[in-house]
């Protein structure tokens, strides 16, 4: 897999300004800093049909009816560095999308610890058998 930055898929984002609120006082009823990036998966013409697929299976949560990835981005005062951070966050998940996960390899449990386990079982039998009462028969 080739580094997804170098394939320019900044061609492909829409962005999309508005107000937000948090931080800036009065600014934050006056300017439109909240960044709202829409990338379409299915459109993609720099993505492979297997990469749309991966996509579209691991970020299914942040894709929405339409097909757009959304990525938002308001906790910067300001236009730009919204912008940045949000295009920071979408390669981001490109990035884990298109990471194959290990797999895992089964182990068996040490020594060490199954002779923990069963010691631990003992003295937790031993201390119930030693409640309640046991008369004399």
């Amino acid at each position: 897999m080739t580094d997804i930055k170098e394939r320019g898929l900044e061609q492909e984002l829409t962005f999309q300004a508005s107000r937000s609120g948090g931080a800036g006082g009065q600014n934050v009823n006056k300017v439109s800093s909240k960044i709202e990036l829409r990338f379409h998966v299915a459109n993609s013409a720099l993505l492979t049909d297997e990469e749309k697929a991966l996509v579209l299976e691991k970020l299914t949560n942040r894709i929405n009816s339409e097909g757009y990835l959304q990525v938002v981005s308001q906790t910067e005062r300001g236009q730009l560095q919204n912008k940045e951070q949000s295009i920071a966050r979408f390669y981001e998940l490109l990035r884990q999308a298109l990471t194959r996960q290990k797999k895992r390899k089964a182990t068996k449990p040490t020594h060490a610890s199954v002779k923990q386990r069963l010691e631990s079982k003992k003295k937790q039998a031993q201390k119930k058998m030693n409640r309640g009462f046991r008369g004399e028969s």
